[in-house]
C-alpha cells in the first residue's frame, strides 16, 4: 500500500509520544527497586494527565524492572505479562501468537483486542489482533528493557487509541546509568542458547546511549526435530541532554524465528495420548518442513514451516521533550516501521481413527509417506493437517503523537494533544491439507490410497487448499487503515482531593481490497501429469476481488478522582467510555460489496466503573480496585471460521500487594473476576454462560530471599477453573505453575544463575477447539509447556 502522508509527519525537531506521555527518561529515574518506603510513592507516568505518585493518582498501574520480571523466570515475552494485576496471558503459543486479556474483557478470537503493547510509549502494532500478526510477535522481552509499566482500566480509553482496557509499555534503557552487560543461557534438559548483551554509558555531559540485544538458536522446549527458534534483535537509541529537555533517537531491529504451537491431540483431562506427550511433543516433525502452494499471485512458491513465526522488523523514531517559557511543555514523538515475515504452522483439523479419514477422502487406507515410504500404516489414529502458512506482506506502520501542557501552578494542568497513525495490513493466507500420523518427536506423513492403488495424495498431502473448511482460507488482501485522534487532558488537586478528566476523538478510513478463493488444475510438481489434488488446486480469485472503503469515528472519556485520606491511606473512583475500531477481522463477511461497514460492526465500545483503595504500612502496600465492564463485540475466528456479535458484561476485585521483611521480598496480585455474555445476536442459546477461557480467579505469587552472595526466589502462576468455549460444556480444571530461580555471584561482577520454569511439571491447559468431549476423547488443545531448566551465566560491568 502506499502511505498516506499528512503535515503531522513531518514534524522533524520534535517526535515519538504516547497520548498519555511515557517519558522513558523520566520513568527511569523514577522507577527504582521498591524497598520497605517505595511502590506506591512511585512516580506514575503512564495514563495520567500529570506527573503523580500511585498513592495520588485514580488509575491502575504498575511498573516492574526487569529484575522483578526475571523472578518468574518466563520463556517468553508474554509470560512475563501473566504477572501484571488483571491481566490473563495465555502464552502457549510459543514466542509469540498469545491471547491476552485484561479485567475479563473477552478474548473472542485471539491476540489483545482491547489491549495496547507498546515499546517506548507508542503501540508495537495498532491493533493487537490482526490475524495471524498479533502485537506480541513483534516485541521481544531483552536485556535493553529498563521497566514493564501497565494501566488496566478506563484511563487507557483516552490515553490511547484502540486501549480501553489498558496499555503494557516496554520502557527502554537509555544509557543514564553507565553500566553494561554480557549473559548466556543454556538449556540444560531442552535445546536453546541465548546471548544478550546491553551496554550503555555517556558520551559526553550531555550526550548518551544504549545499545543491546540478543541472538539465539535451538529447538526449543517441544521436541520439533529441528532448529525452530533462531534470530535475534538489536536496539540503540541516542540522547542528546538540553538544559530544558532533550531529544532521543532510537533503532530497532528483528529477525527472529520461533516456534509456533498450535492446539495440538490430548485426552480432555490433559492426559497425553499415547505417543504424543502434551507437555513436551509438537506435531511439528523434520519429516515435514516444506510444503508447495500458489502465493498471494497464484505462482507456484514454496512455504517452510521451519520459518514458524518470523517477524522482521526495522523501525527509527525519535522523541523530543522540553519545557518552555510561561509553565508550557511541548512532547512529540514519531516512529516509522518496516514491518513483514511469516507465520508458518500446523494444526491438527481433525484427530481421529486412520481408516475413517482415508475413506472421507476416498481411499480405502493409508502408507507412510516419508518414513519407510509405501509401507503400510499400522497405526489406530490419524491427523488431518491444515498448514496455516501465512505470508504477512505489509505491516509498515507510521506514528506519531504531539502533546502540549499548560502548567498554571504545581497542582493544576491542561494538555491538548494529537495522534496519528497509518498501519497496513497485507497478508496471503495459502494453507494446504496433509494427513500425518499421532506421534511426537518426529511423525510421519501419510498417503492416502484406493484399494486399486489410486493415489489420493501426494507425500502427504491430500488437498491444495483445505476442503475439510469448505477450501475457506485461500485470503489475499491489501488494507491500509489511518487513525486520527485529538484528545484532551485536564488535572487538579484541591487539598487532598485529585481530579483528572479527559477525553479524546478518534477518527478514521479503511481502504484496500481483498480477494478469496478460486479453484483450477495446475501441476504443481511440474512433472506433466495431473494427479488427484492437483485437480483441485484453491489459489486467490483476483478476478472478483471486493474493495475496502469505510470510515469510523468513536468518542472516549474519563473522569477520576482521587481521595487523600491520610499520608497512608487512599481512595479513588472512576468512569469511563472507550472504543476499538476493527480491522482486518471484519473481512470475508462484514464488508458490503461496495467496501463498506455498518456503523455497529466497525467500533467495538467498552464502558466501565471503578472503585478503589491504597493503603500503605510500614513494610506493606496494597492497592485494591473493583471494577465493572460492559462491552460490545465484533469479531472474527480464523480457525472456527465463526463470527461473533456480542454484548459482554464483566465485574470483578483486583489486589496487588508487596511485603518486604529484612532480606525477603514478596510480591502479589490476584483478580477475581464474574463474566457473562449478555447478549449474542448470532448465537442467542449462549446468553448467560461465562465467555471462554475466562477463570474465576487468577493470580501469581512471587517470594525472592537476598543473600551476599546472590539470591533465590520462587513464583506461583494460577488460574481456578475456565470453560473450554462459550458453550460452557467441556471445563479446563485449575493449575498453579510453579517457578524457581538461584543465583550466586562467583565473583563481583559475575553470576551465575539457574532457572527452572514450570518445577513440578504440571499440566495445564490453557484453550481447546472443542467445547464439549467428542466420542473418542480427545480434543485438540494448548498446554503450558512442561518442565525446562536453564542456567545463566552473566558478566555485568560499569
Amino acid at each position: 500500500m502506499t502511505t498516506h502522508n499528512t503535515p503531522l509527519y513531518l514534524i522533524s525537531a520534535l517526535a515519538l509520544a504516547v497520548s498519555q506521555g511515557i517519558n522513558a527518561q523520566e520513568a527511569e529515574t523514577t522507577q527504582p527497586e521498591a524497598s520497605q518506603n517505595k511502590g506506591l510513592e512511585t512516580i506514575v507516568v503512564t495514563g495520567v494527565p500529570r506527573r503523580t505518585t500511585i498513592m495520588a493518582s485514580s488509575v491502575s498501574v504498575s511498573s516492574v524492572s526487569l529484575e522483578q520480571v526475571q523472578v518468574s523466570t518466563p520463556r517468553s515475552t508474554a509470560e512475563a505479562f501473566r504477572i501484571i494485576p488483571g491481566i490473563r496471558s495465555e502464552s502457549t503459543g510459543g514466542e509469540g501468537n498469545a491471547n491476552i486479556a485484561v479485567r475479563g474483557l473477552p478474548v473472542a478470537s485471539g491476540g489483545a483486542k482491547f489491549l495496547q503493547l507498546q515499546e517506548d510509549g507508542l503501540p508495537v502494532l495498532q491493533y493487537g489482533d490482526i490475524a495471524f500478526g498479533n502485537a506480541d510477535i513483534f516485541m521481544r522481552l531483552d536485556n535493553t528493557v529498563q521497566t514493564v509499566e501497565s494501566i488496566r482500566g478506563g484511563s487507557a480509553s483516552t490515553a490511547a487509541s484502540n486501549a480501553p482496557g489498558g496499555i503494557i509499555n516496554f520502557i527502554s534503557k537509555n544509557g543514564e546509568n553507565e553500566s553494561g552487560s554480557v549473559a548466556t543461557t543454556v538449556g540444560l534438559d531442552f535445546d536453546s542458547v541465548r546471548t544478550d548483551f546491553e551496554y550503555g554509558t555517556y558520551l559526553t555531559d550531555s550526550v548518551r546511549f544504549h545499545v543491546g540485544g540478543f541472538v539465539r538458536q535451538g529447538e526449543g522446549p517441544r521436541e520439533t526435530g529441528y532448529t525452530s527458534n533462531k534470530g535475534g534483535q538489536i536496539k540503540a537509541n541516542l540522547t542528546k541532554d538540553f538544559e530544558n529537555g532533550y531529544v532521543r533517537l532510537y533503532y530497532k531491529h528483528l529477525d527472529d524465528k520461533s516456534v509456533g504451537y498450535l492446539p495440538m491431540p490430548m485426552y480432555s483431562n490433559g492426559d497425553s495420548v499415547p505417543g504424543f506427550d502434551s507437555q513436551s511433543d509438537t506435531p511439528h516433525s523434520a519429516l515435514f518442513t516444506k510444503t508447495v502452494r500458489l502465493n498471494g499471485q497464484n505462482q507456484i512458491s514454496n512455504g517452510d514451516i521451519r520459518d514458524g513465526m518470523n517477524p522482521n522488523v526495522d523501525s527509527i523514531g525519535f522523541e523530543a521533550v522540553f519545557d518552555l517559557d510561561n509553565d508550557w511543555r511541548i512532547e512529540n514523538r514519531f516512529r516509522k516501521s518496516s514491518v513483514g515475515g511469516n507465520f508458518n504452522s500446523i494444526i491438527p483439523a481433525e484427530v481421529g481413527d486412520a481408516s475413517a479419514m482415508a475413506a472421507s477422502i476416498g481411499g480405502a487406507g493409508a502408507t507412510l509417506s516419508n518414513a519407510n515410504t509405501g509401507d503400510a500404516f499400522n497405526g489406530d489414529l490419524a491427523m488431518r493437517i491444515h498448514t496455516f502458512d501465512v505470508t504477512m506482506n505489509d505491516f509498515d506502520s507510521i506514528v506519531n503523537d504531539f502533546k502540549l501542557t499548560k502548567s498554571f501552578d504545581d497542582d493544576t494542568s491542561l494538555t491538548f494533544g494529537y495522534y496519528a497513525s497509518t498501519q497496513n495490513i497485507a497478508m496471503s493466507w495459502l494453507w494446504n491439507s496433509y494427513v500425518m500420523e499421532l506421534k511426537g518427536d518426529n511423525a510421519a506423513l501419510l498417503n492416502v490410497t484406493a484399494a486399486d492403488g489410486t493415489e489420493f495424495s501426494e507425500n502427504g498431502l491430500y488437498a491444495y487448499g483445505t476442503p475439510f473448511w469448505g477450501n475457506c482460507c485461500q485470503r489475499d488482501y491489501d488494507t491500509e487503515y489511518d487513525t486520527r485522534a485529538p484528545y484532551v487532558a485536564f488535572s487538579t488537586k484541591l487539598g487532598d482531593l485529585s481530579i483528572d478528566a479527559s477525553a479524546r476523538y478518534d477518527s478514521g478510513e479503511a481502504r484496500g481490497n481483498y480477494a478469496g478463493a478460486v479453484t483450477s488444475t495446475v501441476d504443481m510438481n511440474r512433472d506433466g501429469v495431473i494427479s488427484v489434488p492437483e485437480q483441485n488446486v484453491v489459489g486467490i480469485d483476483h478476478a472478483n476481488s471486493s474493495p475496502v472503503n469505510y470510515d469510523w469515528s468513536y468518542s472516549s472519556y474519563s473522569i477520576g478522582a482521587n481521595y487523600q485520606i491520610d499520608p497512608s491511606l487512599a481512595t479513588f473512583a472512576r468512569i469511563s467510555k472507550g472504543g476499538r475500531a476493527n480491522a482486518d477481522r471484519l473481512l470475508f463477511g462484514k464488508v458490503r460489496s461496495d467496501g463498506s461497514v455498518a456503523d455497529e460492526d466497525a467500533i467495538d465500545e467498552v464502558n466501565q466503573f471503578e472503585f478503589g483503595v491504597k493503603k500503605r504500612f510500614d513494610s506493606l502496600s496494597v492497592f485494591a480496585t473493583a471494577f465493572y465492564a460492559e462491552t460490545e463485540e465484533q469479531n472474527f475466528e480464523a480457525t472456527s471460521q465463526k463470527f461473533f456479535d456480542r454484548e459482554y458484561e464483566a465485574k470483578g476485585i483486583e489486589l496487588e500487594s508487596t511485603y518486604f521483611m529484612d532480606a525477603w521480598d514478596f510480591r502479589g496480585n490476584l483478580t477475581w473476576t464474574d463474566a457473562e455474555i449478555a447478549k449474542d445476536a448470532l448465537s442467542p442459546d449462549v446468553v448467560g454462560n461465562t465467555p471462554r477461557r475466562q477463570a474465576d480467579l487468577i493470580y501469581s505469587l512471587m517470594a525472592r530471599y537476598s543473600y551476599e552472595k546472590g539470591a533465590a526466589g520462587l513464583s506461583f502462576i494460577g488460574t481456578t477453573d475456565a470453560y473450554a468455549q462459550d458453550n460452557n460444556d467441556l471445563k479446563f480444571d485449575g493449575y498453579t505453575q510453579v517457578n524457581g530461580f538461584v543465583s550466586y555471584d562467583l565473583s563481583e561482577n559475575l553470576s551465575l544463575a539457574l532457572n527452572v520454569n514450570n518445577l513440578f511439571d504440571t499440566v495445564g491447559i490453557t484453550e481447546a477447539e472443542e467445547g464439549s468431549v467428542p466420542a473418542n476423547d480427545i480434543i485438540r488443545a494448548r498446554t503450558i509447556n512442561g518442565r525446562t531448566t536453564s542456567l545463566t551465566l552473566k558478566y555485568a560491568f560499569n
